[in-house]
């Protein structure tokens, strides 16, 4: 079964339906429903053995259940639909770029994606990590594991966020915590978010144990540092649209886009994105219009961004940072000066696209908003991300992944029944909001080139995170539907096996005295995964050696091995694009 192979739609699986879904949704958002869409597919994925449409056996074969399950000690899966959420947004950007170029010239193109690369797609710096080297030609590995969830005196799960070192201290300190005994917290806490693992010392779980929810809700709030107890409830908050898309002010119309003659170019090619953005969410939509053909500029402070030294470093960059940025040119300037703003303006005077993920309320201080951008370009489609938007009130809890799986209902739904409501330490909001927000800025497009006019787009993680579907209680695993031990790794069992576990018994030779799991123990991967195979039952290796995807045949395509120009491996652009024939 090849990676990109196609499923016909009336025998879809449940997660190629999601997938489309996702998709259509998108659509019908971007060109108005009921539209008429254009062509895209959502193909298969995976090794030989994988089921094409199965949610949780490509979250296993592609590495997702890995860096998911490093925060408490193994491969899990994410119990929700998310990679099939990923892959849907994909479909859709795929398909409204394949559009966009249509109306600049090009013939009609049919795009395709699948959920392999959708998966990929969500680990890429952790890929990028795990097949980077330091300086001495050691792999870069993440030691640790932990959640940064903790519990109060009270029983109450909360998860707490900063980006203040100060904030950090003044809290714990307010809690009763030593200043050195908070310091060596504050690391792993704000590297979390590329290790997927936060060991914070056991003297910062045991300080709020000994303090009720609302203790240490006050020294947040006097530290500004947010709290969010985290419930059981799996439901987003009603009535969030992915983004939201508004005219700029009248003005004489655009020009359309140039247009696109050359049968290899790139949807997107011609087009300039200036962004200026940190951490995930911004640079991952900046990354994804790159990928789709656009030149993006980045704005940075002078000296860089301060991430480009977050490790593991190669070729004198984070390959984290690297990973989500490399093929973007830099521009440095610095905002907090009338020069740093007016080199701002001057480079998106030329520009088509304007991104940016700004903490609520310093477009406007910088005069850098939207009103202030097209009066320079009134053509400009202005894209901001936030982590709330307005949902939460005027003044939103810090912006950042996790907060937003919290409120979100994504800390419930992630985690199956049975297990305590926690954000996963994989960024899933961050990348997914990403996605959005590039498919924002692609409606923005396609909206000017119909209209002539500008606009304004806006998302957040928060809205990302509804799309992820749900449903209204948490979903129940049993053994069968977790990765499951082998003499010399792990196995999971394709959907239709986790459907027939009398089968799977009779297969692997168990009875009532010796379990499957204690079976399946007796003997290697490869071979429970042939004699599954032979019997009608595929099933797939978990992956829990991000680096040898790069090396493994069956990813060939969907996975750059690593170069003379960029020391890690990274997946490859997600969509193929082919012209259609009549």
């Amino acid at each position: 079964m090849s990676l990109y192979q196609e499923t016909a739609p009336r025998t879809a699986p449940a997660a190629t339906r999601t997938a489309r879904t996702v998709a259509g949704e998108l659509l019908d958002r971007t060109l108005g429903a009921p539209a008429e869409h254009p062509r895209r597919d959502v193909g298969g994925a995976g090794p030989v053995g994988i089921d094409a449409g199965d949610e949780r056996a490509v979250q296993a074969a592609c590495g997702v259940m890995h860096v998911h399950g490093r925060a408490t000690g193994g491969p899990a899966p994410l119990a929700a639909d998310y990679v099939s959420t990923v892959t849907g947004v994909l479909a859709a950007q795929g398909a409204t770029a394949a559009l966009l170029a249509r109306r600049r010239g090009r013939p009609p193109l049919r795009t395709r994606t699948s959920l392999a690369q959708g998966a990929l797609l969500t680990v890429t710096q952790y890929l990028a990590a795990a097949t980077a080297h330091d300086g001495t030609g050691t792999p870069a590995g993440d030691g640790g594991t932990g959640l940064a969830t903790l519990t109060t005196a009270d029983a109450v799960r909360v998860e707490i966020e900063t980006l203040d070192p100060t904030a950090w201290a003044g809290f714990w300190q307010r809690l009763g915590v030593p200043p050195r005994t908070a310091g060596r917290g504050w690391l792993p806490f704000q590297t979390r978010f590329g290790t997927a693992v936060c060991p914070l010392p056991p003297e910062l779980r045991a300080a709020v144990r000994t303090h009720p929810l609302e203790a240490v809700r006050a020294a947040g709030a006097a530290h500004g540092v947010s709290v969010a107890a985290i419930g059981e409830a799996t439901t987003a908050p009603p009535g969030l649209a992915p983004w939201t898309l508004a005219p700029a002010p009248p003005a004489a119309p655009a020009p359309p886009l140039p247009a696109v003659t050359d049968a290899d170019a790139l949807p997107l090619a011609g087009l300039r994105v200036v962004e200026s953005a940190r951490r995930v969410q911004g640079p991952v939509a900046g990354h994804v219009l790159r990928l789709l053909g656009a030149e993006v500029v980045r704005v940075e402070p002078p000296g860089g961004d301060p991430m480009r030294g977050l490790p593991p470093v190669a070729g004198g960059c984070s390959v984290r940072f690297s990973a989500l940025n490399h093929g973007k040119s830099v521009h440095e300037a610095d905002l907090t000066t009338r020069q740093g703003r007016d080199a701002v303006r001057e480079l998106v005077s030329r520009a088509d696209v304007f991104l940016h993920n700004w903490a609520p309320g310093k477009a406007g201080t910088l005069r850098l908003d939207a009103d202030a951008l097209h009066a320079v370009n009134p053509r400009l489609v202005y894209a901001s991300a936030s982590g709330f938007g307005t949902a939460l009130g005027p003044v939103p809890p810090i912006g950042t992944d996790y907060l937003a799986q919290v409120h979100g209902g994504l800390a419930a739904a992630l985690r199956p029944a049975g297990e305590p409501p926690a954000p996963s330490l994989m960024t899933v909001t961050d990348v997914l909001g990403g996605l959005v927000l590039a498919q924002a800025v692609l409606a923005g497009l396609l909206a000017r080139q119909e209209t002539g006019r500008g606009c304004r787009a806006a998302s957040s993680l928060l809205s990302a995170a509804a799309l992820v579907p749900r449903p209204p209680r948490r979903v129940a695993l049993s053994a069968l539907d977790r990765p499951l031990p082998t003499a010399d790794g792990l196995l999971y069992l394709g959907a239709e096996a986790r459907a027939l576990p009398r089968e799977v018994a009779r297969t692997v030779g168990a009875t009532g005295t010796v379990p499957v799991g204690e079976r399946l123990r007796s003997r290697t991967t490869d071979a429970w995964l042939a004699e599954l195979r032979e019997a009608g039952l595929p099933s797939v290796a978990v992956r829990t050696d991000l680096a040898a995807l790069a090396t493994d045949p069956a990813f060939a395509r969907a996975v750059l091995p690593p170069d003379d120009r960029l020391p890690y491996a990274r997946p490859a652009a997600p969509w193929e694009f082919t012209e259609e024939t009549p």
